[in-house]
Formats: structure tokens, C-alpha cells, sequence
């Protein structure tokens, strides 16, 4: 198959909306006076296969950008470079940054995805269960639904719509039945003012994931916008 030249996601929609909404749940901050771990890669499968989001370690306030990104079924390269002329906390926690290409990924096979720049190193991202081959939805327009994906056996991304000015904080997130994860999200101040833009946010969420089942287990989203709101977190733990 041709290669096709792709693009990154609304780019001026998306620069101000990732680092906002780079929130984490119980991920752990490392002491900054102590060396760095070696950086880490993940991914997860959003938007029923429309978008990826890839997973690196580091301040949970400079989320790095994706860049030069090309795609050939089942391999996926991008360059991901950090945010300029930004202060970054000192801590170390999972980010994500969220990568769409035109006509979509397959979620129902293997993606290969070798990232440069600032992050270098490759991941392979495990087809997700349940997808069915070439169902089409992958290519279409978003519904602008929330969804969410597994980047690691205790940690999924979570992507959602709306005002990129106003993206939801997580407060917590736990998991409350064998198949079931609790999130839930900051009270905003009742006089915050949002643009009235509609653009994807993404937040990382960490969480205590001994108690879960091994097969399909969903986030009941609550707290600002969403009242009980029930997502299946696809791909593998």
C-alpha cells in the first residue's frame, strides 16, 4: 500500500488543549534531585481507531507535540518534540500526546509505532478485542464521544470533547467493582469562562488496577460535565 503523507490533529485547537489537559491520576512524582528514569513508550487506542495516543514519561506539564508523522498499515512513525518556551514542573508522571492520521488506524490489527526526536524508541500497540476488521469506523468523522485506552495494566487515556479551555481535571480515579474504574473530576468554579470551540482533550490517568478483571472493564466518568457517563476502556492490559 502507498504511503500517505498525514497530519497532525487541529493543531491550533490541540497545542493549548493537550498540555491542559494533562492531569494524571495517582501517578507518583519522582524526587527531582534523584536521576531520571530511562524514557518509557506506550500507547492506547482512541476514538474507535481515529486517533493514538502516545504515552511518554516526564513533567505532566510540557506534553510533547507530534510532528512529521507518516503512516503505512500497521506502521505508524512520528517525531515528537517538547513544547518551547515553557516552564515544566519537576515531576515525572505519564503524558499523553494525541496523533490522528487521515482515514484512521485499524484497531482490529498490530500497530508498529517508532517514535523520533525527543523521545526516541519504537512500541508495538496490541490490536483491541472486540474491533472488527475493516468496519469503516475508524475512517469516518468523530462523534465526539468520550473513550479511552489502555497504555499499560494500571493506566488508560482518556479523551473527551468540548471547550479547549476549559478541560476537565481529574481528582481521582479507583477502581469500585471488578469491571468498573471510577473516575471522577474537579467541581470548576461556577463562574469559569469557556470558549466555545470543540476540540479533543486528553487526560493520562494512573490508578490501583490489582482488583480488576482481566476482560472488558468500563470508566463511569462523573464530576463536572458528566453524570454517570459509562466508557469501555478498549485494547489490553
Amino acid at each position: 500500500m502507498n504511503s500517505r503523507i498525514l497530519r497532525a490533529l487541529t493543531g491550533l485547537a490541540l497545542a493549548p488543549l493537550v498540555i491542559a489537559g494533562c492531569a494524571t491520576g495517582s501517578g507518583t512524582a519522582s524526587d527531582p534531585a534523584a536521576e531520571p528514569p530511562a524514557p518509557q513508550l506506550a500507547a492506547a487506542w482512541l476514538d474507535e481507531g481515529r486517533m493514538v495516543g502516545i504515552v511518554t514519561w516526564g513533567s505532566s506539564s510540557c506534553v510533547p507535540m507530534a510532528e512529521d508523522i507518516s503512516y503505512e498499515t500497521g506502521a505508524l512513525t512520528v517525531e515528537l518534540v517538547d513544547p518551547e518556551d515553557q516552564p515544566c514542573t519537576a515531576d515525572y508522571a505519564p503524558r499523553t500526546t494525541l496523533v490522528g492520521v487521515e482515514g484512521g488506524f485499524d484497531p482490529s490489527a498490530d500497530l508498529d509505532i517508532t517514535v523520533t526526536g525527543v523521545y526516541a524508541g519504537s512500541t508495538k500497540l496490541s490490536a483491541a478485542a472486540g474491533t472488527a476488521p475493516d468496519d469503516g469506523a475508524s475512517a469516518g468523522m468523530t462523534d465526539y464521544q468520550p473513550s479511552a485506552g489502555w497504555y499499560a495494566s494500571d493506566g488508560f487515556s482518556l479523551l473527551t470533547w468540548g471547550s479547549s479551555t476549559c478541560a476537565p481535571e481529574l481528582e481521582a480515579a479507583e477502581a469500585t467493582a471488578a469491571t468498573e474504574v471510577t473516575v471522577t473530576f474537579v467541581t470548576p468554579p461556577a463562574d469559569r469562562a469557556c470558549t466555545m470551540d470543540m476540540a479533543p482533550r486528553v487526560l493520562t490517568v494512573s490508578l490501583d488496577a490489582s482488583s480488576l478483571d482481566d476482560g472488558q472493564v468500563q470508566a463511569i466518568l462523573n464530576g463536572d460535565e458528566y453524570r454517570g457517563v459509562r466508557v469501555p476502556i478498549v485494547g489490553s492490559r
